[in-house]
């Protein structure tokens, strides 16, 4: 059974791309389009291997995104990787001391993403 991971990004070309990267190497991909998709469908799937989430979007935040998920303690144990253009120390710091297990810089290259994927999703 592959592991499931889903990608959070208001841009669907980003969600595509990110998409077929892991969809090529085994994962089954779940998409949403801001935050506040990305948090209802995370309650909604409790057996997550892993979320990719950009930071800006509209209606909520990436970041507001994943301190609304970490405060589910059925959350605590679920790995979130912050995929953005954004590469300030103070948003890796903040996302880090939320709960964030990774920060990738947009554009992303496909074997980064895919070797932090495993990493983090125990699947190396």
């Amino acid at each position: 059974m592959s592991k499931k991971v889903m990608v959070i990004d208001d841009s669907r070309t980003v969600r595509q791309q990110v998409g077929i990267v892991l969809s090529e190497a085994g994962y089954e991909v779940l998409e949403a389009c801001d935050g506040l998709d990305g948090a209802e469908k995370i309650a909604a799937t409790p057996e997550l291997a892993l979320v990719i989430c950009d930071v800006n979007m509209p209606r909520m935040s990436g970041l507001d995104m994943l301190s609304l998920v970490k405060e589910d303690p059925s959350n605590a144990d679920l790995s979130i990787v912050m995929l953005t253009t954004e590469g300030q120390a103070g948003l890796i710091a903040r996302a880090k001391k939320a709960g964030a297990k990774g920060w990738i810089i947009k554009p992303f290259k496909p074997d980064l993403l895919l070797a932090t994927v495993r990493k983090i999703a125990g699947t190396a």
